[in-house]
């Protein structure tokens, strides 16, 4: 039987009750690994002559359970996609209490971890709506081409007054080749 010790005891009893419930029913991955390694060694001693079998149900429910609550599943057997058992907004209540009570290492992954948080902003910077980062294109399609157009429109002004006298020289459009292009 694995031992328990007692500083592990005296953190579990001082951890508000929302986090040690979310603990009972999902055990950290470093604590139920190493129960359930101690718990097959003790009984391989005590049953070492014995075959061990693993029944059907115990299999079917260990891949109808998530692995990660604060993420979606997706059914093995009907292949449908369950969504993640505590809602962003539960995930991010729990994360709080875990970084009050300094157990936020025990934490499945989620987007809301601090950790994750950080990398983001490292990897992303600070986006703001409107800067253009991380946009391939920025604006309308009317804004993009507005300077081109103004552009293009004050080169035919400059060049109006050319463009009349050669009309009118040409007889009022006879002969005219050179029409304004857009």
């Amino acid at each position: 039987m694995a031992t328990i010790n007692p500083e592990h005891v005296r953190l579990a009893q001082s951890l508000p009750p929302r986090l040690l419930n979310f603990f009972k029913r999902y055990p950290p991955a470093a604590l139920s690994q190493s129960t359930t390694i101690a718990a097959n060694t003790s009984s391989a001693d005590a049953n070492a002559n014995t075959p061990t079998s693993v029944s059907e149900n115990t299999l079917s429910e260990s891949l109808l359970q998530p692995e990660n609550p604060f993420m979606p599943f997706k059914n093995p057997i009907t292949q449908r996609w369950q969504p993640a058992s505590f809602s962003l907004r539960k995930q991010s209540e729990i994360i709080k209490l875990a970084i009050k009570h300094n157990v936020v290492s025990l934490l499945p992954y989620t987007h809301k971890l601090p950790e994750e948080v950080a990398r983001r902003r490292a990897e992303h910077g600070l986006r703001v709506k409107g800067t253009g980062v991380g946009q391939k294109v920025k604006g309308k399609m009317w804004e993009r081409t507005l300077k081109g157009r103004l552009d293009q429109r004050e080169k035919a002004m400059v060049a109006m007054p050319e463009m009349i006298r050669h009309w009118k020289e040409r007889g009022h459009g006879r002969g005219w080749k050179k029409w304004p292009k857009n």
